[in-house]
């Protein structure tokens, strides 16, 4: 992954793992040992989907440019409809406070998606990459006064 690349998975990633222990702490309190459980599942699973989705997303932003736009809409789409399934799993589980696991999920998912507009505000992306392997003058292809 490019550098930029990077920074926007960590930008996006470390505050929703902040997020994500918090949600673990209060669930601790709140639902004992079994909510801290949830939330971390939570955590991991929503760092891992975005993050995954991120990778795949600035992948098809380098091969495929025209449908970058179309893929990030159905990349989102998709995401979000997997952690409803995830959700709905889980629902009736035993090893974790369903409760927590499912207010974790929403908070983390909502946690990543701000960090990531925000990252991409902040980052400075050429949006035409210069031709750096020509050296050559630009040739004049209008009038000249």
């Amino acid at each position: 992954m490019p550098s930029n690349d990077v920074r926007i998975l960590a930008q996006a990633a470390v505050p929703t793992a902040a997020v994500g222990a918090v949600a673990a702490v209060v669930s601790g309190v709140v639902a004992g040992g079994k909510g801290a459980i949830g939330a971390g599942v939570a955590t991991l699973i929503v760092i891992l989907f975005m993050g995954i989705g991120l990778y795949v997303l600035q992948r098809t932003a380098k091969s495929l440019p025209h449908l970058f736009q179309a893929m990030g809409l159905m990349l989102y789409a998709a995401q979000i409809l997997l952690l409803f399934i995830f959700m709905a799993a889980f629902k009736n589980t035993t090893l974790f406070n369903p409760k927590a696991f499912a207010l974790t999920l929403l908070v983390t998912t909502l946690a990543w998606i701000g960090a990531q507009a925000r990252a991409h505000m902040k980052a400075k992306i050429l949006y035409v990459e210069p031709d750096s392997v020509k050296g050559d003058n630009p040739t004049k292809t209008g009038p000249s006064s």
